[in-house]
């Protein structure tokens, strides 16, 4: 039986397989209902397992008719889920039945009837479809941006102006102004300004590890040699007008030396805490994918928060010395006395950091940078205009009391009016 090979009339061969069975020969009918309103079967197709490959199943689609019609009747319930949602199965009801629920935020799918969502990667964002990954975009405070720009153009032009009256002060040191208000010490402030305005552009572009390991540092240092020559100044302006008492025995501390002394050891003390910051925990390059949905922050991350607000802090501090010891020196004769131009400078330099605390926990992304650039450049216009501009004013435009003669009758003045209250 197992050799048994025939043809039939209709053409087909009759054989049997190695387990004594013939090939399966099916025909697929349609149930049709005739004028005369009986059913009769009319075959459609057909499934034959020993005809050749493509021809196996067969069905002529058009000869069939359907009982909806034209509209082929669905093998489901529930309509088929787009990309972008999951099927959910339905509780109670079978497996053909099920609800799409659209994927979550983060997930994709991107085929119908998708089972699950799954995560795009981390510097991928689904599209609002949620049916594809698409390249997140990139944000930080660049030269291309415009306020980048600004800050920058800003930074560079505000540089210009301490080195223009460091060269008005160096044309006039001979003369009785800027003598009086130590010469020396005001052209090294003059010169730490410029580097004031400038250590802000190391915050603006690409945030790369080597620049977030020196930017905050770098700002650190600077206004700390800045700040302590204006506390040396001001500490200055008090003991030349102490030395001038004949009993004094002051007269050994009002000198230049005393002054670099106290400079060199308040900047050391920035300089440890910064070394240790540097070593115990750098700044690093971070990249942010939280706080934005679909945008990659990449920022500077300080290492140590400690360590950085330490350091601001200790800026806050010498800035709040100079401005109490200006405060209290403030009604000494006016040519030794720039106390009152310390008071305000430091006063304002101390409102612009306590409002940059205030609003870098609020700022986001590259706002958070812009702040502190901001912060940067208002302090040091701060100490630039109440520090110099009345000087400029008169070395420029009053020139008749920038002399000995007017300096010494407004300090006779102002001595016997101290001496009547």
């Amino acid at each position: 039986m197992r050799k048994v090979r025939i043809k039939l009339s209709s053409g087909r061969d009759l054989f049997f397989d190695q387990n004594g069975d013939p090939p399966a020969v099916y025909d697929i009918v349609n149930w049709k209902l005739s004028p005369e309103g009986t059913i009769k079967q009319v075959k459609v197709g057909s499934y034959d397992t020993a005809a050749s490959f493509g021809q196996v199943f067969t069905v002529n689609t058009s000869a069939i008719v359907w009982a909806t019609g034209d509209q082929v009747p669905v093998s489901v319930c529930s309509q088929s889920c787009p990309p972008g949602f999951r099927k959910a199965p339905i509780s109670g009801k079978p497996a053909c039945c099920f609800k799409c629920i659209p994927c979550p935020q983060g997930e994709i799918s991107n085929h119908t009837d998708s089972i699950d969502c799954f995560k795009c990667s981390w510097e991928e964002w689904p599209n609002l479809q949620n049916s594809k990954c698409i390249q997140k975009g990139i944000e930080y405070l660049s030269y291309e941006d415009p306020l980048g720009a600004t800050l920058a153009a800003i930074s560079i032009l505000s540089s210009l102006v301490p080195v223009f009256i460091l060269r008005l002060f160096i044309k006039h040191r001979t003369t009785p102004i800027v003598k009086a208000n130590n010469y020396s010490l005001s052209c090294l402030l003059l010169l730490c300004l410029p580097l004031c305005f400038l250590c802000s552009l190391a915050f603006v572009g690409f945030p790369q590890p080597e620049k977030c390991l020196l930017c905050q540092a770098a700002f650190g240092l600077v206004f700390a040699l800045c700040v302590s020559c204006i506390l040396a100044k001001t500490i200055m302006v008090v003991l030349a007008f102490m030395a001038t008492k004949p009993v004094s025995k002051l007269r050994r501390w009002a000198s230049p030396l005393v002054s670099y002394m106290i400079i060199s050891l308040c900047f050391l003390l920035q300089f440890l805490l910064c070394t240790v910051w540097l070593l115990k925990a750098p700044p690093y390059t971070e990249y942010d994918t939280q706080t934005k949905p679909g945008l990659i922050i990449v920022q500077c991350n300080n290492g140590s928060t400690a360590a950085f607000w330490s350091m601001l802090g200790y800026l806050g501090l010498l800035a709040t010395i100079s401005f109490i010891v200006a405060f209290l020196s403030r009604g000494l004769p006016d040519t030794f006395n720039e106390a009152k131009y310390i008071t305000f400078s430091m006063l304002a330099f101390l409102s612009v950091w306590a409002s940059y605390t205030l609003a870098s926990f609020s700022a986001q992304g590259k706002y958070t940078v812009a702040t502190e650039i901001f912060a940067i450049l208002s302090s040091s216009w701060a100490l630039v205009v109440c520090m110099f501009a009345s000087k400029c004013y008169i070395i420029l435009f009053r020139p008749l009391l920038n002399s000995k003669k007017s300096l010494m009758k407004n300090d006779s003045r102002n001595i016997k009016s101290k001496y009547k209250t």
